[in-house]
């Protein structure tokens, strides 16, 4: 199939297709015409590296966890694949991080929400204020 075609089965842009190729993520079949040729293989393999994106990893993560699928069917074997389970470890603790990161900056704007709160009750309340008394006095002098 051609990359359109590619493209359509699988959802990826012919460019995506492009730069999957030249990260050597996916390695096309080339015709006399220099056509791109691909298979179901290149179908399985590129929603293979979109679930990989889709989870965070990059390009060159992805590429040392596709040698394992290269070397067997990681969803069908029982096979160890040390580079899979690093990988795995380290964007979970790249996760795990960037989770503390966010939660410590949720609290921080929640604080800051609330002293914005606090303030502008407190000069609401002083406008209040003010507009009472200058109403006061007005009622006096009348």
């Amino acid at each position: 199939m051609k990359i359109s075609q590619l493209s359509k089965e699988t959802g990826a842009s012919a460019r995506s297709i492009r730069y999957y190729e030249k990260k050597k993520l996916l390695t096309a079949k080339r015709l006399d015409n220099d056509y791109r040729e691909f298979d179901e293989a290149d179908v399985k393999r590129i929603k293979t590296i979109q679930i990989y994106l889709e989870l965070g990893m990059s390009t060159k993560e992805i590429l040392e966890i596709l040698k394992c699928h290269d070397n067997y069917d990681a969803y069908d074997s029982d096979e160890f694949c040390e580079e899979m389970l690093g990988a795995y470890e380290e964007k979970h603790a790249e996760i795990v991080l960037q989770i503390q990161t966010m939660t410590t900056v949720q609290r921080k704007l929640e604080k800051r929400i609330e002293q914005m709160r606090v303030q502008k009750t407190m000069i609401s309340t002083a406008i209040g204020s003010a507009e009472q008394s200058s109403k006061a006095i007005v009622a006096k002098k009348v």
